[in-house]
Formats: C-alpha cells, structure tokens, sequence
C-alpha cells in the first residue's frame, strides 16, 4: 500500500506546512544516528502524515539502516490476541520487535478507543523504548488544540449538522504520555485538504457565464 511513499513524491507547496514537514524528515534521515529526538507528526486525515513516515523509514532504509512501521490499532490487535490460549504468539513475541527496532513508525496513535488497557499499554511501549534511548516516530490526526468538526449523525432542532468538539491528543493518550513525547519527539504541524478527495487531480472551477 505505502510502497509509493518517497520524498521525491510528496507533494508541497514552498512555505506551507507540509513543505516544512518535508524538511523535517528529510533532515532526520540525513542526521540519523546521530538523532536523538523523533517526530510527531500532527494533521487531520489526508495532509500526508502518513506519507512522510514511510518515507523516513524508506529512506533510512536506503541508508543501510533497518526501520519497521506498524499501525497502533494493529499493534494492540495483536497484543490482544495474543492472550488467547490458542494462539501461536506470545506478547512478547509480539512486542519485541518494537522493543529492538532502531528506528520505529507508530502509525495513527490516538486511534483506538482510550480504555485504561489501551492507555497503559501505549504508555509501556513507548516509554520502554524511551528508557532504552530508540527513536521512534509518531503520526496522529488528533491536534493539541481543542478544534471542532461538523457531525453527520447530530443535528440542530432546525435540521442543521451540529459543529462537535474533537477530543485532543492528550485526552486521547492521557497526559502523562503526551509529556513523555514532548521529551521523545519533535511536534511537526500539518494542515490542509484532504488529498484523498481528488488524489493528486487538479481541480477547476467552472461557472456558467
């Protein structure tokens, strides 16, 4: 799915966010190992986050370095599942690689629904590789700043959608963790539309004279 996913095809505009955002991976797989922060990348669906992420890990790759990304929800999927009796894994089979990577892609964090489990959790993998001084970077569509999103399923008395507060990364994560990656990682800012909606077509305004 991400094997597309290179510097060279990210797409920016000069002074943007994004542009700046470019810059900053850019500059993290040029300086790695001498790195001693990661990234989070914050950004609403669509902007690229995810893109820029995979790119890092290609291009340390590239390098001659070894990098793995998963997907948070992936990843306490398969913790999860590994408490079965019946399965061939092992939690720490499944945690291991995240522990011993160089570099890790923790995709979408903030994701999953913040029962205690999934807070504990998050917060055990991520200061486990903290303590043990590995880079790791982070992509999150949940912003620091309260910001609101127009509902689809809630509606005013006059038939109206209803604008609804997003929750923030810190009440996603707890904010014992959100201080814990202010130490580990770099915020780096992304805005804008949703890519996905025209995937790299230009659009046109047409209006009938």
């Amino acid at each position: 799915r991400y094997r597309a996913c290179t510097f060279d095809g990210f797409k920016s505009e000069p002074g943007t966010l994004q542009d700046n955002a470019l810059l900053y991976a850019k500059t993290l797989v040029l300086d790695y190992p001498a790195v001693d922060r990661g990234l989070l990348f914050i950004g609403p669906a669509g902007v690229g986050i995810t893109h820029l992420a995979v790119a890092i890990i290609k291009g340390l790759i590239e390098k001659g370095f070894a990098g793995m990304f998963t997907e948070f929800g992936s990843l306490l999927k398969a913790i999860q599942d590994s408490y079965n009796p019946i399965s061939k894994s092992s939690e720490l089979s499944v945690l291991a690689p995240i522990y011993q990577a160089d570099v890790l892609v923790l995709d979408e964090l903030g994701a999953t629904v913040p029962t205690e489990w999934v807070r504990d959790t998050m917060y055990q993998i991520i200061n486990k590789r903290y303590n043990d001084n590995k880079l790791t970077v982070f992509t999150t569509n949940y912003s620091d700043e309260p910001r609101e999103s127009i509902s689809t399923t809630t509606f005013s008395r006059k038939g109206k959608p209803e604008a609804m507060r997003e929750p923030t990364l810190e009440e996603r994560i707890s904010s014992r963790l959100r201080s814990r990656l202010y130490e580990m990682c770099t915020t780096v800012q992304m805005d804008g539309e949703d890519y996905r909606t025209h995937m790299g077509r230009r659009r046109f305004d047409v209006s009938r004279s």
